[in-house]
């Protein structure tokens, strides 16, 4: 039989708020965290909006040196994505009140992706080697013997996040770092529900952080025309399901949560938040940049999830849909919801938070799950803000624009990678 496991731990950094309270105060108020990019100067892009976070210091959260280190006295700033996924799952450790022995014998799984796209720094590594006709390939190879050179490249590595992570809580146990992009957090945590119900660990520290806010990112998914351009309008860019949406804005952000197994939770008197019942995963198998038209991924990960679970689609009672705010995602999660609840699912209501956090990649689902949970605890919905006009082809109650009150028992959390990747996470109050 599979062991049951609950959440113990949150932890949240996000443009919206930091740490639980913040976080759900903005999103049950309906507010953006999409303002113009501050970082850089973007005058001259299509883009120039994101989810920038601007009122963090790792300190505030964490004793973690914002540094690295190496042998020879060479000092790294970590980046901010690694920051961020230190600070939230400072938050959560200390919200579970795990011991260093606790910890010692946990797991970690985390979603990630690389680190920023550092414009400056790679201008300044390139430009003692720039000639008339290009770049002095063999100089550069040559001299980059630097420690400092090899080290910035190495600390950009997915990996990083989840290998600091361990490093400050004495994680001995698996650490795995998943690499789906928008999925990567939500598999990072259904991952580690399975090591839990398969008896492989007691507990787990599950999540995900990503900042792609740095130029090149900006620039990359603007010429895929997979932004919002309403540059003038920030706060009212993200708009799921919305017929004059235009795309989706570049977000930043991390989302930590502590699983373990119910009865050791339950023996160590520490507080459940809520339960994990099911988990969905699947792949399009079709194209890197677009989704299957009838959503057969989506639908896949779903019915897998509701499985998982032992539930019927009626028994929903909200989705947090992945909703990114652009043509074919909105449309599409729209059609899987249809196809995978059927009757049901006119009557189900979903919201998309992305409305106002922005898109966080490898984070979102997390931050989402986290958002889900903290809505089945106060049995109230976050809204889908700048939801004015509704798309004809997006016919499913959004909760426009306002919170709202409602009881319910079990809700799901989507969560679409680019590059088909999919994952449905379900969740329940304990002891339903």
């Amino acid at each position: 039989m599979k062991r049951r496991v609950v959440i113990t731990g949150l932890g949240v950094i996000s443009p919206i708020g930091n740490g639980c309270t913040a976080f759900w105060q903005s999103l049950i108020s309906g507010r953006s965290g999409i303002r113009a990019i501050s970082r850089f100067d973007a005058s001259g892009l299509p883009v120039r909006i994101a989810g920038e976070i601007t009122d963090f210091a790792l300190e505030d959260y964490s004793p973690a040196p914002i540094e690295y280190l190496t042998s020879d006295g060479t000092r790294l700033k970590f980046d901010l994505r690694t920051q961020y996924a230190i600070a939230a799952a400072e938050l959560a450790v200390r919200e579970a009140a795990l011991t260093v022995s606790q910890l010692a014998e946990a797991c970690l799984y985390f979603g990630s992706g690389e680190g920023p796209n550092d414009l400056e720094w790679l201008a300044q590594l390139l430009s003692p080697y720039a000639l008339s006709e290009g770049c002095d390939t063999a100089r550069l190879l040559s001299e980059a013997r630097d420690p400092s050179f090899a080290l910035h490249d190495q600390l950009m590595e997915a990996t990083i996040p989840a290998s600091v992570i361990a490093s400050r809580f004495g994680i001995e146990g698996e650490v795995t770092t998943c690499l789906t992009a928008c999925a990567a957090s939500a598999q990072a945590i259904g991952e580690g529900m399975r090591r839990i119900q398969t008896g492989e660990c007691d507990v787990a520290l599950v999540g995900g952080a990503h900042a792609m806010t740095a130029p090149l990112d900006v620039i990359g998914f603007a010429s895929l025309s997979a932004l919002s351009t309403r540059n003038e309008e920030p706060t009212r860019a993200s708009r799921p399901f919305d017929l004059r949406r235009d795309g989706f804005v570049l977000s930043e952000g991390a989302g930590a949560l502590v699983i373990e197994e119910r009865e050791h939770a339950r023996r160590r008197g520490a507080r459940i938040r809520a339960e994990l019942l099911g988990y969905g995963l699947s792949s399009d198998a079709y194209r890197i940049t677009d989704m299957h038209p009838e959503a057969r991924g989506p639908i896949a990960a779903i019915n897998a999830a509701l499985q998982d679970a032992g539930l019927d689609p009626e028994e929903i009672g909200y989705v947090n849909a992945h909703g990114t705010s652009t043509l074919e995602n909105d449309r599409t999660e729209t059609l899987a919801l249809h196809r995978a609840f059927g009757k049901a699912a006119p009557h189900i209501p979903v919201s998309s938070t992305k409305s106002m956090t922005g898109h966080m990649v490898a984070a979102a689902g997390a931050v989402e799950l986290i958002a889900t949970v903290l809505a089945l605890e106060a049995q109230l919905l976050p809204p889908t803000i700048n939801l004015e006009e509704p798309d004809p082809e997006c016919d499913l109650d959004y909760v426009p624009n306002r919170a709202r009150h409602h009881e319910f028992r079990f809700a799901m959390s989507n969560s679409f990678g680019f590059g088909g990747q999919n994952v449905a996470l379900i969740i329940g109050k304990d002891g339903s």
